[in-house]
């Protein structure tokens, strides 16, 4: 079972990341705009104007943050905000949701409809400068990780229950082919959010509504499932000194509402595994 790490109750937890060279681990609280992080002694906090859901790493002091608008590069030490490149800024029902950096130094980014409306999303690749679309009509952007060996990329369109994997070139990063089907969980009744793979390329996945983390491994086989106190977990991440603690980030719902006294809804939680994940790369901006 999970332990509490912060105990702040996000209305919707996101973006979890472990930054390698601060030694700290961050996470978004989606509709409240704020930036969470924490190091062993001290939590930190930074509030926006805007929706922002999802970082990279530019370097010890900076930071690549998706909001509901644009893509950021936003200074942690003087909060110095640079818009980089508009994200659907033209559409007003949208906002960014899930992404990661990916190994090639881009950073892929999905977005949804504010209400979930069908197919309002995409998900997106920001490389060099160049914010280019891959994939349409997705309902709710999640899993967007990749595998170690750079092979490819996770995604799902949440409702469908299933997530893909896309073949990724091994020079660019850029996808080849089309998206194949990695795992359906509609059998299982899971509802497939936030992802990461570890060391060994096994993808682990925040199942929202089944209070747990699961891990699959590169067959699409089922090898762990780490319980959280809590229904609606949204987003892991490895990190620590040996990369082998799993957090994860969740969200309050009605029912955790109503069981708010038995249960740490929207709280950020831990634990110590026997697997290990790798460092985030770092966002190349040019």
């Amino acid at each position: 079972m999970m332990k509490v790490l912060d105990n702040t109750a996000c209305t919707l937890g996101e973006g979890a990341f472990w930054h390698p060279i601060r030694k700290q681990f961050f996470w978004f609280d989606i509709p409240n705009a704020k930036l969470y992080a924490r190091s062993v002694d001290t939590a930190y906090c930074w509030s926006f104007d805007y929706m922002v859901s999802a970082a990279g790493w530019i370097d010890e002091r900076k930071l690549l943050i998706a909001s509901e608008r644009a893509l950021l590069c936003f200074d942690l030490v003087d909060g110095e905000t640079i818009e980089l490149v508009e994200l659907e800024a033209d559409n007003s029902l949208t906002r960014s949701n899930d992404g990661r950096a990916d190994p090639w130094g881009g950073f892929w980014i999905g977005t949804m409809g504010k209400h979930a409306e069908k197919e309002a999303g995409a998900i997106y690749r920001f490389y060099k400068g160049e914010l280019r679309r891959l994939f349409s009509d997705i309902t709710i952007s999640n899993a967007i990780c990749f595998a170690p060996d750079k092979s490819c990329a996770y995604y799902t369109d949440t409702p469908t229950r299933k997530v893909m994997r896309q073949a990724l070139d091994a020079e660019s990063g850029w996808p080849k082919g089309d998206p194949e089907l990695f795992l359906d969980l509609n059998e299982q009744g899971l509802n497939p959010d936030g992802a990461v793979t570890d060391s060994s390329g096994n993808l682990w996945i925040a199942c929202w509504g089944d209070s747990s983390v699961r891990a699959f491994n590169p067959d699409a086989q089922e090898i762990a499932r780490i319980a959280a106190p809590t229904d609606n977990i949204s987003c892991p991440a490895f990190g620590g000194p040996e990369f082998n603690i799993l957090y994860a980030t969740s969200a309050r719902s009605e029912r955790a509402q109503a069981l708010s006294e038995k249960q740490p809804a929207g709280q950020t939680f831990y634990t110590n595994t026997r697997y290990k994940g790798v460092a985030e790369p770092a966002v190349i901006l040019e």
